[in-house]
C-alpha cells in the first residue's frame, strides 16, 4: 500500500463535502500539474491518503482511500489530465496543522514541508503513521 496527501481549499472542496459523498467517493479532479497527475497515475485501489485543508486552516483533517484508479478527468476534454476517485475513511479526532508537522524532526523530509504548493503528493509509511498518531488515530485499528 502507498500513502498520499490530497490538498484542497475548503471553500472549493471540503472534508465535509468529501464525507457526504459516502462510499461512492468523488473524483479528485481539476489537477493541472504534471507531477501531481503522475502521482495519481501511480495510485492503486486501497491506497490511503490524508485529506488536507489548505489556505487558512493548513491542516490534515481526515483520511481517504483511493476507490478508483487513474482515469480521464471529467472536467476537461484535454486527454493529458487524469484523476483518481477517493472516498472518506475517517476524520482525525485532532486535526494536525502544518506548523505541528514542521515542528516534528521526524517529518522534516516530508514533501508537504518542502513543497507545500503541490496538490497531490506522496507520503511515506512512517510519515503516515506519525501524523495519524499526532491526530489521535492508530493506523489499522481506527479504519486508517
Amino acid at each position: 500500500m502507498a500513502y498520499w496527501l490530497f490538498k484542497s481549499e475548503p471553500s472549493t472542496w471540503s472534508w465535509d463535502q468529501q464525507v457526504a459523498k459516502g462510499d461512492a467517493g468523488e473524483e479528485w479532479d481539476g489537477v493541472r500539474n504534471y507531477q501531481a497527475r503522475n502521482f495519481m497515475r501511480e495510485m492503486k485501489l486501497g491506497d490511503r491518503g490524508f485529506f488536507y485543508h489548505s489556505q487558512k486552516e493548513k491542516a490534515v483533517v481526515g483520511i481517504v482511500e483511493v476507490s478508483g484508479e487513474a482515469h480521464p478527468d471529467s472536467t476537461t476534454e484535454d486527454d493529458r489530465w487524469d484523476c483518481v476517485d477517493i472516498r472518506a475513511i475517517t476524520a482525525l479526532p485532532t486535526p494536525v496543522t502544518l506548523d505541528q508537522i514542521k515542528a516534528e524532526p521526524a517529518l522534516a523530509d516530508m514533501v508537504l514541508v518542502n513543497n507545500s504548493r503541490l496538490s497531490v503528493q506522496p507520503v511515506t509509511e512512517d510519515e503516515f503513521r506519525h501524523i495519524c498518531a499526532m491526530g489521535g488515530i492508530t493506523p489499522g485499528v481506527s479504519g486508517a
